[in-house]
């Protein structure tokens, strides 16, 4: 099993917590990003720097992701994609990404998007909160807790 993390857009805190997970877990964490990434010095922690241009972090996530491993992304058509290959998707602000549920996120997200292109301000998303940075703690320790039992 391993760890992507779609970079770009990831709240420092949360790289920060997953660095953190990597060594105590001792787990292969690899974070995608079109710009340069600094990471701490670790075996288990890589940074990947992707050309720039439309989603190829995130082509590049899926081509590399396997069936059991651990996406972390807010992109929720990404989530949806490595859903398909039996890996797991978890968003940084601890939403368990699932088959069932992925459908319907994804529509709420088209509709948004159709909102926002007609012209309707539909504010953006809420501003990122101590309490989300527990979720995806607690949520990230229960996975890798999970999935260490099960190997």
């Amino acid at each position: 099993m391993q760890i992507w993390v779609d970079a770009d857009a990831c709240p420092a805190v949360i790289k920060d917590i997953l660095y953190r997970a990597a060594e105590r877990w001792k787990i292969a964490t690899t974070l995608v990003a079109n710009q340069m990434l600094n990471t701490p010095p670790s075996q288990f922690i890589k940074a990947r720097q992707v050309p720039r241009g439309f989603d190829v972090a995130d082509a590049y996530i899926v081509e590399q992701a396997s069936p059991g491993d651990l996406v972390v992304t807010a992109d929720i058509p990404l989530a949806a994609e490595v859903l398909e290959k039996k890996a797991l998707a978890l968003n940084p602000r601890g939403e368990l990404y699932s088959p069932e549920t992925i459908k319907e996120r994804l529509a709420i997200r088209d509709m948004m998007e159709e909102l926002r292109s007609s012209g309707v301000d539909t504010g953006g998303p809420k501003s990122f909160s101590q309490a989300d940075r527990k979720a995806f703690a607690n949520q990230l320790d229960k996975l890798l807790s999970r999935l260490s039992r099960a190997a």
